[in-house]
């Protein structure tokens, strides 16, 4: 249980704060994948740190907050976790990071996550499974001033084997079971004190839709832009709720990867410049127009 100060922002508002502040909807997915590094950096004993440190210099300014991958930092041994700490400290405090970690567990268990994550890693917010139910993921709501955001319907091409299955919903009514997942993370936000967020993909605007509608206030985590050629159009349009707000959409690899060079850096701004641009024009379109956007 967190111990911070009722009187602490919650993530949302954190969210909506950075949001307005950058004038921008952007998150930045930081996935290091040594492969791809500029060959000059490939062989620094620090790589992963001065990467991230350079797209997050170069991005600070333009975004709503960053999301690292827990996958890419494991998947580097404790250099990688040490390089995941490293850059979770060098993120300015009022830009709000999200561990990607889709975690689900159960017990002690989820419990001893969420110490991990939010008391001693400092992380703003996790993506959660919601699979094994309420109970699991209730150690991370009881977090007032964290987020918990729930994969309802991914943006891969395999998420309709599960997330698409008809579910009974009282006499003869039936609907996909991403839409019950909404509602259930409706309810939960309802009942626990952390802010309650959403995954669905930008590859499905029409599913998009459905969940903003079941969901008018959470905040949508929107990946499957960039490098999976989701409508971006159509899924900012879909995923916007009252105020022009309540989206995150998230970029990795066509971002921090736009550039392969020693100014990489600088085409990674380029990119996110550009994704912040292509987003707010959306959102001037439906007739919100974002401050300075």
């Amino acid at each position: 249980m967190s111990d911070r100060s009722d009187l602490s922002p919650g993530f949302g508002e954190r969210l909506r704060w950075a949001a307005t502040r950058a004038h921008s909807l952007v998150c930045v997915g930081l996935d290091p994948d040594l492969r791809r590094f500029p060959a000059h950096l490939r062989d620094e004993p620090e790589a992963v740190l001065h990467f991230n440190a350079a797209i997050v210099e170069a991005t600070h300014d333009l975004v709503s907050a960053y999301k690292p991958n827990l996958g890419f930092y494991v998947g580097l041994g404790l250099d990688g976790l040490t390089a995941l700490l490293a850059t979770r400290r060098l993120i300015p405090a009022h830009i709000p990071v999200i561990l990607d970690c889709k975690v689900g567990d159960m017990g002690n268990t989820a419990a001893a996550y969420a110490r991990g994550y939010f008391d001693e890693w400092g992380f703003d917010a996790i993506t959660a499974n919601p699979y094994l139910g309420e109970d699991s993921l209730a150690p991370f709501l009881s977090y007032r001033d964290r987020g918990v955001i729930v994969l309802c319907k991914t943006s891969n091409p395999g998420s309709g084997d599960l997330q698409d299955l008809p579910v009974g919903t009282g006499g003869d009514r039936h609907e996909p079971l991403y839409l019950t997942l909404a509602s259930c993370a409706e309810e939960w936000s309802q009942r626990h004190p952390a802010t309650v967020g959403l995954v669905v993909g930008a590859t499905y605007p029409e599913h998009l839709a459905a969940v903003r509608d079941r969901c008018r206030d959470l905040p949508i985590l929107l990946p499957g832009v960039g490098a999976q050629e989701g409508d971006l159009a159509a899924a900012v349009r879909a995923g916007l709720d009252a105020a022009g707000g309540g989206l995150l959409v998230t970029s990795s690899r066509a971002i921090t990867y736009a550039g392969a060079g020693r100014d990489f850096a600088d085409r990674a701004r380029e990119a996110a410049h550009r994704l912040r641009d292509e987003v707010n024009a959306v959102r001037r379109a439906v007739g919100v127009a974002p401050a300075g956007g």
